[in-house]
Protein backbone atom coordinates (compact mmCIF):
# COMPACT_ATOMS: atom_id res chain seq x y z
CA UNK A 1 0.00 0.00 0.00
CA UNK A 2 1.10 3.22 -1.07
CA UNK A 3 0.54 6.03 1.55
CA UNK A 4 0.22 8.76 -1.18
CA UNK A 5 -2.99 6.74 -2.35
CA UNK A 6 -4.75 7.97 1.29
CA UNK A 7 -7.18 10.66 0.03
CA UNK A 8 -9.80 12.76 1.61
CA UNK A 9 -12.82 14.70 -0.29
CA UNK A 10 -15.04 16.68 1.75
CA UNK A 11 -17.04 19.53 2.58
CA UNK A 12 -17.42 21.61 5.88
CA UNK A 13 -18.75 25.12 7.01
CA UNK A 14 -15.97 26.90 6.20
CA UNK A 15 -16.70 27.08 2.43
CA UNK A 16 -20.35 25.12 2.05
CA UNK A 17 -23.65 26.53 3.87
CA UNK A 18 -25.99 24.35 5.78
CA UNK A 19 -28.46 23.64 3.05
CA UNK A 20 -25.26 22.64 0.61
CA UNK A 21 -24.51 20.08 3.38
CA UNK A 22 -27.79 18.79 4.30
CA UNK A 23 -27.57 17.48 0.17
CA UNK A 24 -24.41 15.75 0.85
CA UNK A 25 -25.59 14.22 4.20
CA UNK A 26 -25.11 10.39 4.41
CA UNK A 27 -27.33 8.34 6.17
CA UNK A 28 -26.84 4.66 7.12
CA UNK A 29 -28.65 3.09 4.22
CA UNK A 30 -27.02 5.71 1.95
CA UNK A 31 -23.39 5.01 3.61
CA UNK A 32 -23.96 1.16 3.07
CA UNK A 33 -25.01 1.95 -0.84
CA UNK A 34 -21.73 3.57 -1.06
CA UNK A 35 -19.97 0.49 0.18
CA UNK A 36 -21.63 -1.67 -1.40
CA UNK A 37 -20.88 0.50 -4.85
CA UNK A 38 -17.28 1.20 -3.70
CA UNK A 39 -16.04 -1.44 -6.06
CA UNK A 40 -17.23 -0.20 -8.88
CA UNK A 41 -15.29 2.66 -8.38
CA UNK A 42 -12.35 0.50 -7.64
CA UNK A 43 -12.13 1.21 -3.89
CA UNK A 44 -11.36 -1.28 -1.82
CA UNK A 45 -10.80 0.87 1.71
CA UNK A 46 -13.32 3.88 2.06
CA UNK A 47 -14.97 5.04 4.91
CA UNK A 48 -17.78 8.25 5.19
CA UNK A 49 -17.91 10.63 7.99
CA UNK A 50 -20.76 12.61 7.67
CA UNK A 51 -22.17 15.40 11.25
CA UNK A 52 -24.15 18.54 11.10
CA UNK A 53 -21.03 20.25 10.27
CA UNK A 54 -19.35 17.96 7.23
CA UNK A 55 -19.12 14.95 4.87
CA UNK A 56 -15.72 13.84 4.09
CA UNK A 57 -15.03 10.37 2.47
CA UNK A 58 -12.06 8.89 2.90
CA UNK A 59 -10.33 6.14 0.66
CA UNK A 60 -6.79 4.88 -0.78
CA UNK A 61 -7.21 5.82 -4.51
CA UNK A 62 -4.66 6.80 -7.10
CA UNK A 63 -7.75 9.55 -7.90
CA UNK A 64 -9.82 11.50 -5.11
CA UNK A 65 -12.29 11.94 -8.13
CA UNK A 66 -13.30 8.31 -7.76
CA UNK A 67 -14.18 8.96 -4.30
CA UNK A 68 -16.16 12.07 -4.82
CA UNK A 69 -18.02 9.87 -7.87
CA UNK A 70 -19.21 7.50 -5.49
CA UNK A 71 -20.46 10.24 -2.66
CA UNK A 72 -22.03 11.99 -5.14
CA UNK A 73 -23.94 9.27 -7.06
CA UNK A 74 -25.38 8.24 -3.50
CA UNK A 75 -26.77 11.66 -2.17
CA UNK A 76 -29.16 14.48 -3.85
CA UNK A 77 -26.03 17.32 -4.81
CA UNK A 78 -24.08 17.19 -7.66
CA UNK A 79 -20.45 16.62 -8.25
CA UNK A 80 -20.31 20.09 -9.75
CA UNK A 81 -21.89 21.36 -5.95
CA UNK A 82 -19.87 19.47 -4.45
CA UNK A 83 -16.71 20.72 -6.39
CA UNK A 84 -17.05 23.70 -5.83
CA UNK A 85 -16.74 24.32 -1.88
CA UNK A 86 -14.89 21.04 -1.88
CA UNK A 87 -11.16 20.24 -0.59
CA UNK A 88 -9.02 17.06 -1.49
CA UNK A 89 -6.03 16.28 0.28
CA UNK A 90 -3.59 13.61 -0.04
CA UNK A 91 -1.09 11.73 1.28
CA UNK A 92 0.44 12.88 4.41
CA UNK A 93 -1.90 15.87 4.47
CA UNK A 94 -5.06 13.75 4.26
CA UNK A 95 -3.47 12.08 7.20
CA UNK A 96 -3.06 15.04 9.27
CA UNK A 97 -6.85 16.38 8.42
CA UNK A 98 -7.68 13.31 10.22
CA UNK A 99 -5.44 13.67 12.82
CA UNK A 100 -6.98 17.55 13.54
CA UNK A 101 -10.72 16.76 12.67
CA UNK A 102 -10.46 13.98 15.51
CA UNK A 103 -8.95 16.43 18.10
CA UNK A 104 -11.49 18.83 17.15
CA UNK A 105 -9.10 21.22 15.94
CA UNK A 106 -11.60 21.36 12.46
CA UNK A 107 -14.44 21.53 14.39
CA UNK A 108 -16.87 24.80 14.02
CA UNK A 109 -16.95 24.62 17.89
CA UNK A 110 -12.85 24.60 18.67
CA UNK A 111 -12.36 21.44 20.76
CA UNK A 112 -15.89 19.65 19.51
CA UNK A 113 -15.04 16.11 20.89
CA UNK A 114 -18.38 15.03 20.17
CA UNK A 115 -16.34 14.48 16.46
CA UNK A 116 -15.02 11.27 18.22
CA UNK A 117 -17.63 9.30 18.52
CA UNK A 118 -18.68 9.82 14.89
CA UNK A 119 -15.30 8.75 13.76
CA UNK A 120 -15.95 5.85 15.84
CA UNK A 121 -19.54 4.68 14.46
CA UNK A 122 -17.77 5.85 11.09
CA UNK A 123 -14.97 3.30 11.24
CA UNK A 124 -16.62 0.93 12.46
CA UNK A 125 -20.02 0.63 10.00
CA UNK A 126 -17.17 0.53 7.14
CA UNK A 127 -15.02 -2.64 8.87
CA UNK A 128 -18.30 -4.50 9.66
CA UNK A 129 -18.93 -3.88 6.14
CA UNK A 130 -15.37 -5.27 4.81
CA UNK A 131 -14.11 -1.96 3.95
CA UNK A 132 -11.27 -1.15 6.71
CA UNK A 133 -8.05 -3.08 5.76
CA UNK A 134 -5.19 -3.10 7.99
CA UNK A 135 -3.97 0.33 7.01
CA UNK A 136 -7.19 2.26 7.53
CA UNK A 137 -7.67 0.31 11.26
CA UNK A 138 -4.35 1.42 12.20
CA UNK A 139 -4.73 5.04 11.30
CA UNK A 140 -8.19 5.28 12.34
CA UNK A 141 -7.01 3.92 16.18
CA UNK A 142 -3.60 6.50 15.79
CA UNK A 143 -5.96 9.52 15.53
CA UNK A 144 -8.15 7.94 18.17
CA UNK A 145 -5.36 7.72 20.62
CA UNK A 146 -3.89 11.03 19.50
CA UNK A 147 -7.52 12.60 19.97
CA UNK A 148 -7.62 11.03 23.70
CA UNK A 149 -3.58 11.94 24.88
CA UNK A 150 -5.41 15.82 23.67
CA UNK A 151 -8.10 15.58 25.49
CA UNK A 152 -6.25 13.81 28.75
CA UNK A 153 -2.96 16.27 28.41
CA UNK A 154 -4.67 19.90 27.43
CA UNK A 155 -7.61 21.93 27.66
CA UNK A 156 -8.95 22.18 24.43
CA UNK A 157 -12.15 20.53 25.29
CA UNK A 158 -12.35 22.55 28.63
CA UNK A 159 -15.46 23.88 29.47
CA UNK A 160 -18.36 23.13 28.19
CA UNK A 161 -19.05 24.40 24.64
CA UNK A 162 -20.93 22.34 21.98
CA UNK A 163 -23.77 22.51 19.41
CA UNK A 164 -26.22 21.34 22.36
CA UNK A 165 -24.90 23.49 24.85
CA UNK A 166 -25.03 26.47 22.65
CA UNK A 167 -28.52 25.73 22.08
CA UNK A 168 -28.68 26.07 25.83
CA UNK A 169 -26.58 29.50 26.19
CA UNK A 170 -29.24 30.83 23.42
CA UNK A 171 -32.50 30.08 24.64
CA UNK A 172 -31.02 30.96 28.14
CA UNK A 173 -29.70 34.49 26.57
CA UNK A 174 -33.48 34.85 24.35
CA UNK A 175 -36.01 33.58 26.46
CA UNK A 176 -37.56 35.03 29.62
CA UNK A 177 -39.34 33.05 32.39
CA UNK A 178 -37.99 29.84 31.34
CA UNK A 179 -39.46 28.05 34.12
CA UNK A 180 -43.29 29.76 32.74
CA UNK A 181 -42.13 28.06 29.15
CA UNK A 182 -42.91 24.19 27.62
CA UNK A 183 -40.10 22.83 25.72
CA UNK A 184 -40.74 20.05 23.49
CA UNK A 185 -37.29 18.28 22.57
CA UNK A 186 -37.40 16.06 18.91
CA UNK A 187 -35.08 13.22 18.99
CA UNK A 188 -33.05 11.84 21.60
CA UNK A 189 -30.34 10.84 20.30
CA UNK A 190 -26.55 11.65 21.03
CA UNK A 191 -26.99 15.04 20.12
CA UNK A 192 -30.92 15.33 21.73
CA UNK A 193 -29.81 13.34 24.89
CA UNK A 194 -27.09 16.02 25.06
CA UNK A 195 -29.16 18.79 24.49
CA UNK A 196 -31.95 17.94 26.74
CA UNK A 197 -29.50 17.01 30.34
CA UNK A 198 -27.87 21.06 29.67
CA UNK A 199 -31.36 22.25 29.70
CA UNK A 200 -32.76 20.47 32.79
CA UNK A 201 -28.74 21.43 34.49
CA UNK A 202 -27.77 25.04 33.22
CA UNK A 203 -31.87 26.11 32.59
CA UNK A 204 -33.26 24.09 35.81
CA UNK A 205 -36.55 23.36 34.09
CA UNK A 206 -38.04 19.97 33.93
CA UNK A 207 -41.27 21.37 31.70
CA UNK A 208 -40.01 19.44 28.71
CA UNK A 209 -41.57 16.82 26.72
CA UNK A 210 -39.67 14.06 24.94
CA UNK A 211 -40.39 12.87 21.66
CA UNK A 212 -38.14 9.75 19.92
CA UNK A 213 -39.40 7.82 16.89
CA UNK A 214 -37.98 4.53 19.08
CA UNK A 215 -40.20 5.33 22.00
CA UNK A 216 -37.93 3.44 24.42
CA UNK A 217 -35.10 5.69 24.08
CA UNK A 218 -36.98 8.46 24.73
CA UNK A 219 -38.43 6.84 28.11
CA UNK A 220 -35.07 5.84 29.52
CA UNK A 221 -33.86 9.36 29.33
CA UNK A 222 -37.13 10.59 30.82
CA UNK A 223 -37.05 8.12 33.61
CA UNK A 224 -33.28 9.05 34.12
CA UNK A 225 -33.97 12.72 33.94
CA UNK A 226 -37.87 13.50 35.68
CA UNK A 227 -39.38 14.70 32.42
CA UNK A 228 -42.64 13.66 30.08
CA UNK A 229 -42.72 11.75 27.01
CA UNK A 230 -45.23 11.74 24.09
CA UNK A 231 -45.75 9.30 21.03
CA UNK A 232 -44.43 10.41 17.91
CA UNK A 233 -48.12 10.17 16.51
CA UNK A 234 -48.85 13.08 18.71
CA UNK A 235 -46.28 15.19 17.52
CA UNK A 236 -48.48 17.84 15.96
CA UNK A 237 -50.75 18.57 19.20
CA UNK A 238 -46.99 18.88 21.33
CA UNK A 239 -45.88 21.21 18.63
CA UNK A 240 -48.37 23.56 18.86
CA UNK A 241 -49.01 23.29 23.15
CA UNK A 242 -44.76 24.00 23.17
CA UNK A 243 -42.61 27.36 23.53
CA UNK A 244 -39.48 26.17 22.94
CA UNK A 245 -38.59 23.30 19.94
CA UNK A 246 -35.46 21.97 20.24
CA UNK A 247 -35.53 19.22 17.07
CA UNK A 248 -32.64 16.86 17.25
CA UNK A 249 -33.97 13.87 14.78
CA UNK A 250 -31.86 12.68 12.48
CA UNK A 251 -34.67 12.11 9.28
CA UNK A 252 -33.84 12.45 5.46
CA UNK A 253 -36.95 14.76 5.54
CA UNK A 254 -38.26 17.22 7.82
CA UNK A 255 -40.28 16.24 11.14
CA UNK A 256 -42.02 19.61 12.16
CA UNK A 257 -43.60 21.49 9.18
CA UNK A 258 -45.21 24.55 8.17
CA UNK A 259 -48.79 22.72 8.32
CA UNK A 260 -47.62 21.98 12.09
CA UNK A 261 -48.56 25.17 13.55
CA UNK A 262 -51.82 26.27 13.76
CA UNK A 263 -51.62 28.42 16.79
CA UNK A 264 -50.12 31.80 17.06
CA UNK A 265 -48.38 31.76 20.31
CA UNK A 266 -44.96 32.96 20.10
CA UNK A 267 -42.36 30.17 19.30
CA UNK A 268 -38.73 29.53 19.29
CA UNK A 269 -37.38 26.19 17.52
CA UNK A 270 -34.09 25.79 17.34
CA UNK A 271 -32.57 22.66 14.24
CA UNK A 272 -29.70 20.85 15.14
CA UNK A 273 -29.88 18.38 12.44
CA UNK A 274 -28.29 18.31 9.39
CA UNK A 275 -29.92 17.83 6.70
CA UNK A 276 -32.43 20.08 8.06
CA UNK A 277 -35.79 18.57 9.81
CA UNK A 278 -37.66 21.98 10.47
CA UNK A 279 -38.89 22.82 7.11
CA UNK A 280 -37.61 26.27 6.31
CA UNK A 281 -41.05 27.70 5.59
CA UNK A 282 -41.88 27.99 9.05
CA UNK A 283 -39.17 30.49 9.57
CA UNK A 284 -41.83 32.72 7.66
CA UNK A 285 -44.73 31.91 10.13
CA UNK A 286 -45.63 34.62 12.12
CA UNK A 287 -44.28 35.17 15.81
CA UNK A 288 -42.06 31.80 15.16
CA UNK A 289 -38.09 32.57 15.60
CA UNK A 290 -36.19 29.46 13.78
CA UNK A 291 -32.57 29.16 14.42
CA UNK A 292 -30.01 26.39 12.84
CA UNK A 293 -26.66 24.63 13.21
CA UNK A 294 -24.78 27.89 11.62
CA UNK A 295 -26.34 30.55 13.36
CA UNK A 296 -25.83 28.73 17.29
CA UNK A 297 -21.83 27.79 15.65
CA UNK A 298 -21.62 31.83 15.91
CA UNK A 299 -21.80 32.01 19.61
CA UNK A 300 -17.98 32.52 21.31
CA UNK A 301 -17.56 32.75 24.89
CA UNK A 302 -14.52 32.94 27.26
CA UNK A 303 -14.76 28.91 26.91
CA UNK A 304 -13.14 29.21 23.06
CA UNK A 305 -10.85 31.47 24.28
CA UNK A 306 -8.83 29.31 26.50
CA UNK A 307 -9.47 26.70 24.08
CA UNK A 308 -7.14 28.41 21.40
CA UNK A 309 -4.55 28.86 23.87
CA UNK A 310 -4.33 25.46 23.55
CA UNK A 311 -3.75 24.41 20.05
CA UNK A 312 0.01 24.53 19.71
CA UNK A 313 -0.18 21.50 22.69
CA UNK A 314 -2.51 19.86 20.74
CA UNK A 315 -0.64 20.06 17.86
CA UNK A 316 2.75 18.86 19.44
CA UNK A 317 0.82 15.76 20.36
CA UNK A 318 -0.51 15.43 16.54
CA UNK A 319 3.11 15.24 15.37
CA UNK A 320 4.54 12.98 17.38
CA UNK A 321 1.00 10.56 16.78
CA UNK A 322 1.74 11.34 13.48
CA UNK A 323 5.49 10.34 13.19
CA UNK A 324 4.49 7.19 15.28
CA UNK A 325 2.28 6.04 12.53
CA UNK A 326 4.47 6.94 9.63
CA UNK A 327 7.34 4.88 11.29
CA UNK A 328 5.14 1.86 11.06
CA UNK A 329 3.65 2.18 7.82
CA UNK A 330 6.97 2.22 6.76
CA UNK A 331 8.42 -0.40 8.70
CA UNK A 332 4.98 -2.58 7.50
CA UNK A 333 6.40 -2.30 4.20
CA UNK A 334 9.77 -4.04 4.82
CA UNK A 335 8.13 -7.08 6.85
CA UNK A 336 8.19 -9.26 3.73
CA UNK A 337 12.08 -8.24 3.50
CA UNK A 338 12.66 -9.06 6.59
CA UNK A 339 11.06 -12.14 6.82
CA UNK A 340 13.04 -13.17 3.46
CA UNK A 341 16.03 -12.01 5.16
CA UNK A 342 15.63 -14.62 8.18
CA UNK A 343 14.31 -17.46 5.06
CA UNK A 344 18.36 -16.83 3.80
CA UNK A 345 19.75 -16.75 6.94
CA UNK A 346 17.76 -20.28 7.72
CA UNK A 347 18.70 -21.31 4.54
CA UNK A 348 22.94 -20.15 4.95
CA UNK A 349 22.93 -21.97 8.05
CA UNK A 350 21.52 -25.27 6.97
CA UNK A 351 24.23 -25.36 4.46
CA UNK A 352 26.98 -24.92 6.79
CA UNK A 353 28.19 -27.42 9.05
CA UNK A 354 27.24 -26.82 12.79
CA UNK A 355 28.27 -29.73 15.37
CA UNK A 356 25.30 -31.27 16.97
CA UNK A 357 22.90 -29.33 14.77
CA UNK A 358 20.53 -31.59 15.12
CA UNK A 359 20.39 -31.15 18.71
CA UNK A 360 16.79 -29.56 19.29
CA UNK A 361 19.00 -27.04 21.98
CA UNK A 362 21.43 -25.90 19.19
CA UNK A 363 18.66 -25.59 17.10
CA UNK A 364 17.09 -23.29 19.25
CA UNK A 365 19.92 -21.15 20.08
CA UNK A 366 20.88 -20.92 16.29
CA UNK A 367 17.07 -19.34 15.39
CA UNK A 368 17.30 -17.10 18.90
CA UNK A 369 20.62 -16.01 16.76
CA UNK A 370 18.57 -15.40 13.94
CA UNK A 371 15.83 -13.68 14.98
CA UNK A 372 18.38 -11.55 16.96
CA UNK A 373 20.11 -10.24 13.47
CA UNK A 374 16.17 -9.70 12.11
CA UNK A 375 15.43 -7.29 14.97
CA UNK A 376 18.69 -5.78 14.82
CA UNK A 377 18.02 -4.88 11.08
CA UNK A 378 14.66 -4.06 11.92
CA UNK A 379 15.81 -1.29 13.96
CA UNK A 380 18.31 -0.04 11.77
CA UNK A 381 15.39 0.34 9.23
CA UNK A 382 13.79 2.04 11.35
CA UNK A 383 16.91 4.55 12.37
CA UNK A 384 17.34 5.03 8.93
CA UNK A 385 13.61 5.42 7.39
CA UNK A 386 14.54 7.28 4.53
CA UNK A 387 12.71 6.76 0.78
CA UNK A 388 15.57 4.59 -1.09
CA UNK A 389 17.87 4.11 1.88
CA UNK A 390 21.13 2.48 1.13
CA UNK A 391 20.92 -0.17 3.97
CA UNK A 392 17.26 -1.46 2.72
CA UNK A 393 19.15 -2.15 -0.96
CA UNK A 394 22.14 -3.64 0.49
CA UNK A 395 20.27 -6.44 2.26
CA UNK A 396 18.00 -7.00 -0.25
CA UNK A 397 21.07 -7.08 -2.60
CA UNK A 398 21.89 -9.70 -0.09
CA UNK A 399 18.91 -12.08 0.35
CA UNK A 400 18.95 -11.88 -4.12
CA UNK A 401 22.94 -12.93 -4.12
CA UNK A 402 23.95 -14.85 -0.91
Amino acid sequence: MDIYKFCVAGINYKKADAELRSSFAVNNDQYSSILKNAPLFGLKEVFVLSTCNRTEIYGLTENADDLISLLCAETPGSAEAFAKSAYIKKGREAIEHLFDVAAGLDSQILGDYEIVGQIKSAAKFSRQHGFLGAYLDRLVNSVLQSSKLIKNNTALSGGTVSVAFAATQYIKKHVKNISDKKILLLGTGKIGSSACKNLVDYLGTKNIMLINRSPEKAIGLATELGLKTASIDNVENEVNAADIIVVATNAAEPVVLASHITSHQPKLIIDLSIPFNVEESVRHLPGVQLVNVDELSKLKDETLKKREAEVPKAKAIIAESMQDFIEWYYMRRHVPMLKDLKLKLKELHSYTFIPDADNPLCESKINIKIQRVVNETACKIKETNTKGCHYIAAINDFICTA
